[in-house]
């Protein structure tokens, strides 16, 4: 098999060759297809992220096909076509598992982070974090749901059901959630960079009823707003853009210092949430509602090997929609 890995963070990642994985107990081997390059590989690989397993393969939206099941395996076969998401294995027993919250349990492993992820020809999953996925749709265009998507779907229900949905950030998530959101029948407000006119179109042509600059005020309240661009900064200004009882959901694993702001964009009930993680209920509810809103991703493709460029042309936003890597070069280019 072929990987890139991350040695040290901070460093580019390097073409390595090894031997094939085998799958342990309980385990599937899959021949990726595709995999999508999420913001938290950029904070893998930059070192923003503490103590994840060196020397680590990033990458956690994966679709392939198994083509060797370990011992133990049920429900799977070789030749199914499935996906890998965030959450790679959970210990099952904490207080949170036991509470059905696996997405904070005290002992988790983490694909691409603390076990080798998709950035690779091949790459092994526990068996009970996998997705089976459908036969329709191209191997790039539904990576990105993997994660922007499930993580999107777990931050717009955490939200709630305001009519009135602000996106600060327009990337690979955004894309994704302002379709549900507009299936939903909600009027979506799409807050980008300032002077940022290629994302503020990317959003209108997605059905967004308006989109700005996110130190621009709407042009009207929102009832919630979810802050996917790891920018502390954007906190008070997503505050100050939401109604009373207005709730500001903050999606990212990392962000950057939150600013002190004044109690009273806080005050009359306004909520301030996080998201940590995902649980495969969400993926399976997730899945289901991508393919009943009949969503669409818009991807830019890149070789494995110019993993490094992807991540690069996500660090300094000259990307819309995801970034996908495949395996197999005559698959590269742009498209849904």
């Amino acid at each position: 098999m072929q990987a890139m890995v991350l040695e040290r963070p901070g460093e580019p990642l390097k073409l390595v060759e090894r031997p094939d994985p085998e799958p342990s107990q309980g385990e599937v081997r899959l021949r990726v297809s595709a995999c999508g390059v999420c913001r938290t590989d950029l904070h893998v690989v930059d070192g923003e992220l503490p103590n994840p397993k060196l020397p680590i393969v990033p990458g956690h939206e994966i679709v392939g096909r198994i083509d060797f099941v370990g011992k133990g395996v049920s429900g799977l076969a070789v030749g199914m076509r499935v996906g890998i998401p965030w959450l790679g294995r959970t210990c099952g027993h904490c207080k949170y598992c036991l509470e059905g919250r696996e997405n904070l349990c005290d002992a988790p492993l983490f694909t691409g982070y603390t076990r080798d992820g998709g950035f690779a020809t091949h790459t092994v999953a526990d068996a009970k974090f996998v997705f089976r996925l459908p036969e329709q749709g191209e191997d790039a265009a539904i990576a990105p749901l993997l994660c922007a998507g499930l993580i999107g779907w777990r931050s717009l229900r955490i939200a709630g059901e305001g009519k009135r949905i602000g996106l600060y950030g327009f990337g690979a998530a955004a894309h994704i959630i302002a379709q549900v959101a507009r299936w939903q029948g909600r009027e979506v407000y799409a807050f980008t960079r300032p002077d940022d006119a290629p994302s503020q179109i990317f959003a209108r042509r997605l059905g967004a009823n308006w989109a700005g600059s996110s130190e621009e005020k709407p042009p009207q309240e929102i009832d919630c707003a979810i802050i996917y661009a790891p920018v502390g900064g954007l906190v008070p200004l997503a505050l100050g853009a939401v109604r009373k009882g207005g709730r500001v959901v903050c999606a990212g694993i990392h962000m950057s210092d939150i600013p002190a702001f004044p109690y009273r964009l806080l005050w009359e009930e306004r909520e301030l949430r996080s998201v940590a993680n995902l649980t495969r209920r969400d993926g399976d509810e997730f899945l289901d509602v991508a393919a009943k809103a009949s969503v669409v991703t818009e991807t830019v493709r890149y070789p494995l090997i110019h993993a490094n460029e992807a991540l690069a042309d996500l660090r300094t936003g000259r990307l819309q929609g995801a970034a996908v890597l495949v395996p197999d070069a005559s698959q590269i280019g742009i498209g849904p």
